[in-house]
């Protein structure tokens, strides 16, 4: 089914494809995989047992801490890859796969193309690795072609034309955001720029890419961005050309995009939609908004999202509550009921009022999962802090031109309490005093503790974070103790 069918389907023709999907990959692809083997046998549950969607209840869910290595053990992302061998294609293969092989209709050399195709690991993409070891996903051939396909999805979404010139400034390694937007642009045929970001490329020859190419599509990480287009601003660059803007690896607030816009206009584009993604690298794959209010487009034929409440059971898909994820057609790693730990609004099955997709969307604004160890202030009520708070909280503020959180102990000293410090670089012309009063205040009505404020100039910050030296800038540090 093509993605022009897929997307003008009814709520129940999608939902029935993925019964039909789930039961397929269920019980043909995941015995493949040792983690859920072993999973379905310690809970006493048969592969055939899950038919639909709301069956996936019975299986335990996974999360980060399942699949990460440790220094103990290195090896348990493994356990989450489609490992096939023949006592297990005997018992779990598709029959009209075996019925091919039984009357010789597939060579050996055919069945062993076919194997490598679909299950052998050719790519591999990591996690950033900031709260455990770095966690790898692979892909097989089979896998690299869903993720051009979803690519090619992505920014069907948004409807840039293909003769757009893309720029990407998004840091070149193994990482989604990178390959998603490499094989976005290949696959559909657009010119593109791929830049590896500041620490590859250069600000300075990205800055030259945009002006002298007339980029119209420019794909950042919105920290990277914000730092080219106030430098563009300060070189009196002509950035006129910039339609669209996508971001992808933090979350954007009103307040951040209206600063992007501000930049943009400064550079003579005044006309120009600025988008989101929503990803995680066990997904394999981005989804966008269409507009820059709608929800993030699924692509319900390749993964099932449902929503969990704190307890951990299932809620219905308007109450809001914790994601958690379901392959329903990738090969290599996989992941069946997996907590994101990302709080969402709802999940909306209506026809897109903007565009008129029909698949389901997630709706904004996604709380994502802290990336930086538990917070805990033993000495002020015993709280957690949300360490989300900071990124749309702090990049929304006009009179905030960078800024980073350091989180370390009072005096340096291991045994006293913890405290957040917030080192800010308000914009030319704005009242530190005043700036430090109004991040005070915005801080303990949104995260309920009281930071300490210092200033720094913007270079000594811009370091400090590694904007031109880092894949990505350093915003939120942790300096305690282990």
């Amino acid at each position: 089914m093509t993605w022009q069918q897929l997307n003008r389907l009814s709520a129940a023709e999608i939902k029935d494809l993925q019964n039909r999907k789930l039961r397929e990959f269920v019980r043909h692809q995941l015995p493949y995989s040792p983690y859920y083997r072993a999973l379905f046998e310690r809970v006493g549950l048969s592969f055939s047992d899950i038919r639909t969607t709301n069956d996936l209840q019975q299986i335990p869910m996974s999360s980060k801490a399942d699949l990460a290595p440790t220094e103990e053990n290195r090896g348990r992302p493994r356990e989450f890859i489609l490992q096939p061998d023949e006592h297990l294609i005997k018992k779990y293969a598709a029959k009209s796969d075996l019925a091919k092989i039984a009357w010789g209709k597939l060579t050996r050399k055919d069945v062993k193309r076919k194997l490598e195709r679909e299950y052998k690991p050719i790519h591999i993409h990591f996690t950033t690795g900031r709260t455990a070891l770095p966690t790898a996903f692979v892909y097989s051939e089979y896998d690299l072609m869903l993720l051009k396909e979803s690519a090619n999805r992505l920014l069907n979404v948004i409807n840039v034309p293909r003769d757009a010139y893309a720029i990407s400034g998004f840091p070149f390694s193994p990482h989604l955001a990178f390959w998603l937007a490499y094989y976005a642009t290949t696959t559909v045929g657009m010119t593109a720029l791929h830049t590896g970001g500041g620490k590859v490329f250069g600000t300075q020859k990205i800055m030259d890419g945009i002006e002298r190419a007339k980029a119209s599509l420019l794909m950042f990480i919105p920290g990277y961005a914000y730092h080219v287009l106030r430098e563009a601003v300060k070189q009196h660059r002509d950035f006129s050309s910039v339609r669209y803007v996508v971001f992808g690896g933090e979350r954007v607030s009103p307040g951040f995009r209206d600063k992007v816009r501000e930049l943009l206009g400064q550079l003579g584009a005044h006309e120009v939609q600025i988008f989101t993604t929503y990803a995680m690298t066990e997904s394999k794959t981005a989804w966008i908004q269409c507009s820059e209010t709608s929800g993030y487009h699924l692509y319900p034929d390749l993964g099932f999202f449902e929503l969990i409440n704190k307890e951990g059971k299932r809620v219905a898909d308007d109450a809001g509550g914790e994601l958690v994820y379901t392959t329903l057609d990738w090969r290599g790693s996989v992941v069946v009921r997996y907590r994101t730990g990302d709080i969402a609004k709802g999940i909306e099955w209506s026809p897109c009022p903007n565009c008129g997709k029909t698949v389901p969307r997630v709706l904004p604004d996604i709380q994502r999962s802290s990336d930086v160890k538990e917070f805990h202030l033993t000495k002020i009520k015993g709280e957690l802090v949300n360490l989300n708070a900071f990124y749309p909280l702090l990049s929304g503020m006009k009179h905030v031109e960078e800024w980073q959180v350091e989180i370390g102990k009072k005096n340096n000293d291991p045994y006293d309490v913890d405290e957040i410090r917030i080192f800010i670089a308000p914009k030319e012309g704005q009242n530190f005093a005043g700036v430090a009063a109004e991040i005070t205040k915005a801080v303990h009505e949104e995260v309920g503790v009281n930071p300490t404020i210092t200033e720094k100039p913007l270079d000594e910050l811009l370091h400090a974070m590694g904007m031109e030296t880092e894949l990505k800038e350093k915003r939120i540090v942790d300096i305690r103790p282990v």
